[in-house]
């Protein structure tokens, strides 16, 4: 058994007298703090619920917009490829052999291919410089890459062989419907070539980008 003398105890008292002091300090403290957030909350909301009262300038939040070139330059380029236009073809397509000789019952070798593909154009915009856009104030003076076709690609799944015809003497070249496929690609890039198909990508890019700096807050953009 411990025995402690009347300083030892007066001691330990004043002691934990403090500690108490303190924990009531800090909690004090958080409940000052908690009503403190709560009091400017609800100032908030009164200032929402009464819109050009002096309490709605305390509160009012301004919109900023960056209209530096460098933010435009690569937002654009964010876009990376923008596909603008895709061209459809469904056509039959006819790939033949003939022999020298004989005639093609005997010695030919022909093929009907039904072909379905698609080109699809528009604008590789990693190739888009700084020096390619310029910024006056609220206005944008823009050089965009040309457009170009960025796939030509036959589906698969709709893209067969719609008759086959082989002499009797000869037997079927399995190179032949490769070959009339490759012929096939080639027409489908010429055809959508000569309807204008890199012009109505340059044409739907122009507006995208359009739409686009105007939301970022430019009033005006000419392309060049």
């Amino acid at each position: 058994m411990t025995i402690e003398g009347p300083q030892v105890r007066e001691s330990r008292t004043r002691h934990n007298g403090h500690l108490r002091g303190m924990a009531g300090v800090a909690l004090s403290f958080v409940a000052g703090l908690v009503v403190a957030l709560l009091a400017l909350l609800m100032v908030g909301r009164a200032a929402q619920s009464w819109p050009g009262s002096w309490l709605d300038s305390w509160f009012q939040r301004t919109t900023r917009t960056d209209l530096n070139q460098p933010t435009v330059v690569d937002r654009i380029q964010r876009l990376q490829r923008l596909e603008s236009v895709v061209y459809t073809m469904d056509k039959i397509v006819t790939g033949e052999k003939q022999s020298v000789i004989l005639p093609n019952f005997l010695g030919g070798d022909r093929l009907l291919l039904l072909v379905h593909g698609e080109v699809i154009a528009g604008i590789d915009f990693q190739t888009l410089k700084s020096v390619d856009v310029q910024v006056n104030g609220k206005k944008i003076h823009m050089r965009l890459p040309q457009a170009g076709l960025l796939v030509t690609r036959l589906d698969s799944s709709k893209t067969r062989v719609y008759s086959r015809q082989t002499g009797l003497l000869v037997a079927t070249d399995p190179n032949l419907e490769s070959q009339v496929r490759e012929d096939a690609e080639r027409e489908l890039r010429r055809s959508a070539l000569a309807d204008g198909i890199l012009q109505k990508a340059q044409e739907n890019t122009r507006s995208t980008i359009n739409s686009l700096v105007q939301s970022m807050g430019f009033e005006e953009v000419q392309f060049e």
